[in-house]
């Protein structure tokens, strides 16, 4: 006779974990400006290759969705190129945002109509072929009108581009390239909600010139765009050089993110300097809203070869501890104690 022990009763439990809330990470950089020099390092890197000049970014930009901003226009491949002071890269440029993790570049500047309303059709189709998304300029008044939005794992986000000016010269058609002010921003901030946008980001080009310090019009059209729900964060451009980040009323607004890579004729030092910036967004009861924020400096060292580095990740030296001094200290200048990663 066989006898079995009575079996025990299987263990009960109870899981006491908060359900994670939906999320996203985005990454933005700023000014791409290429000057003649980087097409030469490009050159020696092999049948124009950017991505080893870029190559230090990318997991500084590593993220859900990645946003950049491509100062110049584009040349058709075969095509002539140009730097300074109307300019017009590489068309391999594309490529190798697209190579390195973004997704996105505005394309609205002051250099947007360097080559004439022509080049703003060859730029966007350059870009097209490399599949990187775009906005800010447009090659029909019917894309000028379709808001742009970037599907980040099923939630849509809607980019926006602006810019204060292009350098004097006049803009053929308004649809063509869009120009800043409060009440544009906002209406096409709206418009992108329309459309199904979850999250509105704008890239907005203004500011003084290698001036560290936000202008007083700066300030107040960022507290007046941030005022609205219809945006949820302000990425800036312009300036080449980096400027303070500042939250106003739980949102955030980074005034200059610099140079992402540039090789100006007569480098400044601040000219070299930019930053990365990542913001986590979370949805919560109330809404999406940036959960956490944080920045990482970057440097574009000459060598050779002409490279640029997230300081975070190379050894101190005398020139990249003064970025990263001079950085940290522009970008907290306004109150701010967002952090690196």
């Amino acid at each position: 006779m066989v006898i079995t022990a009575p079996r025990a009763p299987a263990p009960t439990t109870t899981s006491s974990a908060v359900p994670e809330l939906p999320s996203f990470t985005l990454a933005a950089g700023g000014d791409i400006l290429i000057h003649p020099a980087l097409t030469e390092q490009a050159d020696r890197d092999g049948a124009r290759d950017f991505v080893p000049l870029l190559e230090g970014l990318r997991e500084a930009i590593a993220a859900d969705v990645s946003i950049c901003h491509l100062e110049t226009p584009l040349s058709a491949p075969g095509e002539p190129t140009y730097g300074y002071p109307a300019f017009s890269a590489p068309h391999e440029v594309a490529s190798a945002l697209k190579a390195i993790g973004y997704d996105s570049c505005s394309t609205a500047s002051n250099h947007t109509l360097d080559r004439g309303a022509p080049a703003i059709k060859t730029t966007l189709d350059v870009m097209d072929e490399a599949g990187l998304k775009h906005t800010g300029s447009f090659r029909s008044p019917e894309e000028s009108a379709t808001p742009l939005l970037l599907d980040v794992g099923g939630v849509k986000v809607g980019h926006i581009a602006f810019t204060y000016g292009f350098n004097g010269i006049p803009l053929p058609k308004p649809w063509m390239a869009n120009q800043l002010s409060t009440e544009g921003v906002l209406a096409a901030a709206r418009a992108a909600r329309e459309a199904g946008a979850e999250v509105v980001v704008a890239s907005l080009h203004w500011g003084n010139e290698y001036q560290h310090e936000a202008t007083p019009q700066q300030r107040e059209m960022a507290r007046a765009v941030l005022a609205d729900p219809a945006v949820d964060l302000i990425i800036g451009t312009h300036v080449h050089a980096v400027q303070p980040i500042e939250q106003i009323n739980g949102k955030w607004v980074v005034y200059g993110m610099g140079n992402e890579v540039a090789r100006h004729s007569e480098p400044r030092g601040i000219t070299e300097e930019g930053i990365i910036t990542r913001f986590k967004f979370v949805k919560g009861p109330s809404g999406w809203a940036v959960q956490e924020a944080t920045y990482i400096p970057t440097l574009v060292e000459f060598g050779p070869p002409i490279r640029v580095v997230d300081l975070t990740r190379v050894p101190a030296n005398p020139r990249r501890t003064e970025a990263l001094t001079r950085t940290d200290t522009i970008v907290h200048s306004l109150g701010s104690t967002i952090a690196h990663p």
